[in-house]
């Protein structure tokens, strides 16, 4: 049986598995109601973690055409993981996110767990509405998490993304480093915290700053363009405008959780991401 149970196959549900102590993966179709109810009722966990869910394929836009299957993962199978939990008394820790917020915050020091959300791609719609329901109930928590930087190479990485762009846009955000996210989402669980927390690396990161580190500890030739942010959509580079916002994290510091300031964290990443392409070749 197992103590943890991770869903998803995607780059945090493995490395959610892999860090966490006592946790497995478990493969299931989160929009199948029965099979979800069977695993966790085989498994008897004592908590579950539901990493998985429809993001899209290069990217979010992939949602706008494809709704069905994204709010089928996103939202009804978000519910049926919470409602199969509740049966085996399991605690629930959802991973959310942090585009459900676009542009500037009403308060000063960024988008809060409580402000309401304004989603505008029907990817950022779906998470929004499970969170809306997920949020009110005792034995779930929402780890929402915005553009994930690992030290891993791979395409959900937001380093090998933007490097892989001739054009950029350059707008500050709030991030989250992807072992920091693994360290929070044990000490969570441990607490059984229910709400929604926003998981993000202290204070905030320009794209560009981001393309320089790469230039400074990866490849000094790396060439791009930054453009404005308008400039995604009216050149044809994307279907919907991007979530960009600053997410302030008050109540993982409510529960004594702390993350790393991300120009620390980020230093250290890229160090680790340059080892891991030099390792490779």
């Amino acid at each position: 049986m197992a103590t943890i149970l991770v869903l998803g196959k995607g780059l945090f549900g493995a490395r959610l598995a892999a860090g966490i102590e006592g946790a497995v993966h478990g493969a299931v179709d989160i929009t199948d109601r029965d099979a979800v109810r069977a695993l966790l009722a085989r498994e008897r966990p004592e908590a579950v973690i539901n990493a998985a869910g429809r993001t899209g394929t290069p990217n979010v836009d992939w949602c706008e055409s494809h709704q069905t299957e994204t709010y089928r993962a996103n939202v009804i199978g978000a519910l049926n993981v919470a409602d199969a939990c509740e049966t085996v008394g399991a605690y629930l820790l959802h991973l959310g996110s942090g585009c459900v917020f676009y542009g500037p915050s009403p308060s000063p020091h960024g988008w809060r767990e409580d402000d309401f959300a304004n989603p505008s791609a029907f990817y950022s719609r779906t998470k929004y509405a499970a969170d809306l329901v997920l949020s009110r109930l005792a034995w779930v928590g929402v780890a929402r998490l915005r553009m994930p930087v690992d030290h891993t190479p791979g395409p959900r990485n937001l380093i090998t993304k933007l490097v892989s762009y001739k054009q950029i846009i350059d707008v500050q955000n709030s991030v989250t480093v992807v072992d920091d996210f693994v360290a929070v989402a044990r000490q969570l669980i441990a607490q059984r915290a229910p709400g929604i927390f926003h998981v993000t690396n202290p204070g905030v990161m320009r794209h560009r700053e981001l393309v320089d580190l790469y230039r400074e500890l990866v490849d000094a030739e790396h060439a791009c363009e930054f453009i404005d942010d308008g400039a995604l959509v009216e050149r044809g580079l994307a279907v919907r405008a991007r979530s960009n916002c600053v997410l302030a994290s008050s109540r993982l510091a409510q529960l004594g959780i702390t993350m790393p300031p991300i120009d620390v964290a980020l230093r250290d990443c890229m160090l680790r991401y340059a080892k891991a392409l030099r390792d490779a070749r």
